[in-house]
């Protein structure tokens, strides 16, 4: 059984940081790329990062830019959120996603077949 697990979310200030790290089980993650994702109330859910299966290579949403830093550690099936100089409109809840391939700009939720049940982050203003 395929499993992701978040953690790591919680309620910050604006300007603060939190880290997110998402630990995946009964698959080889090492083989494709993994995904963050969040969606706000009232709001699709959207593309945050992703990196590809190696970690040599990441992509970012325009709005996180410069301020999220997506990792991975494939020794130990886990993938990262660093989020800096955080916002309220960062506020959301934030989803880890294995796509269903190992390289590529995975920005669209269809690419991704196992999800995590998402972790909330807060940022108070």
């Amino acid at each position: 059984q395929v499993q992701l697990v978040e953690s790591g979310g919680g309620l910050v200030q604006a300007g603060g940081s939190l880290r997110l790290s998402c630990a995946g089980s009964g698959r080889t993650f090492s083989m494709y790329a993994m995904g963050w994702f969040r969606q706000a109330p009232g709001k699709e859910r959207e593309f945050v990062a992703v990196i590809l299966w190696n970690g040599a290579v990441t992509y970012y949403a325009d709005s996180v830019k410069g301020r999220f830093t997506i990792s991975r550690d494939n020794a130990k099936n886990t993938v990262y959120l660093q989020m800096n100089s955080l916002k309220p409109e960062d506020t959301a809840v934030y989803y880890c996603a294995s796509s269903k391939y190992g390289d590529g700009r995975r920005v669209h939720g269809s690419e991704y077949d196992y999800w995590g049940q998402g972790t909330q982050v807060t940022v108070s203003s």
